[in-house]
């Protein structure tokens, strides 16, 4: 048989199998230019502890809105039963060239919300039971009245993920970072081994992990040993304290809204965000 695909037809370039091949594959995994509406969105880090050059230090992520074929993976059994439907989607929708590891945690949460808001709109209907008299009601969030966090970013380093803190009680200087999706999945990890070797005791690792996967150096020692030390043997008030600096600075959607009960007088401005099986799949 002969190498040469449409030998034979008039005015037509040459090309071999293997071409034809390239080319075919090409156009199956390569989409053409805005063939979908794509948005920006603002980041709640603005980019500043990227590094510089990175695709997201200019603070904004660029996102498709959603399709039949994002539908296909928020209804797959198998992604759902690995947890990992939500990633799979969003890695799905960001056009932006980026290694979906480097996202902040802080900046995943505002794509997410994102997500949604492309998707079906702003409006997120839930069920809340009132705290004070107990009666359940339907309440319709609007997820475009979430506002950013106020943090003076002059205060924080420009285009590294390093900061510096020491330790109200302990006086020990160490040095950690904002965690990212990929710094996340190593937790996650961790956390599963930890329990399985921990069955007998009951205690749950996740806090102490979660710690030794945010400092980077403790007093200028970055090694692993010298971390999980110190981690372990860290005083609670320092913990504490510690745990509120970090939120404290790190940049997030602001996602309470006020909430008031139609059933008495109770109100709360401050309710924090439930999320149910309606936020992605909307009339399930």
């Amino acid at each position: 048989m002969s190498d040469i695909v449409n030998d034979e037809y008039p005015n037509k370039q040459v090309i071999s199998n293997d071409q034809l091949k390239a080319q075919l594959m090409a156009e199956h995994t390569s989409p053409a230019k805005n063939d979908f509406p794509t948005e920006v969105i603002t980041l709640p880090s603005r980019g500043q502890f990227y590094p510089e050059g990175h695709p997201l230090a200019s603070g904004q992520i660029e996102m498709k809105h959603m399709t039949a074929k994002e539908e296909d993976i928020l209804s797959s059994t198998n992604l759902i039963k690995q947890g990992v439907v939500i990633d799979k989607l969003l890695q799905s929708l960001i056009v932006t060239k980026v290694n979906y590891n480097d996202l902040l945690l802080c900046d995943k949460n505002a794509v997410f919300v994102a997500a949604r808001v492309l998707a079906y709109g702003p409006d997120y209907e839930v069920e809340i039971t009132c705290p004070s008299c107990g009666q359940v009601s339907k309440h319709v969030v609007d997820l475009q009245d979430f506002g950013e966090k106020l943090i003076d970013f002059d205060l924080l380093p420009k285009h590294t993920n390093r900061f510096n803190y020491t330790f109200p009680i302990g006086k020990k200087s160490i040095e950690f970072k904002m965690l990212t999706h990929g710094d996340e999945s190593s937790i996650v990890e961790d956390v599963k081994r930890y329990k399985k070797l921990s069955k007998l005791s009951g205690v749950d690792p996740e806090l102490s992990t979660r710690l030794k996967h945010i400092i980077i150096s403790v007093e200028g020692d970055e090694s692993k040993a010298t971390i999980n030390s110190f981690v372990d043997n860290l005083l609670s008030r320092d913990s504490l304290a510690f745990r509120n600096h970090l939120k404290a600075i790190t940049p997030e959607l602001e996602t309470t809204f006020t909430f008031e009960c139609p059933h008495c007088d109770h109100v709360n401005e401050k309710m924090g965000m439930p999320i149910n099986v309606n936020f992605f799949w909307v009339g399930a």
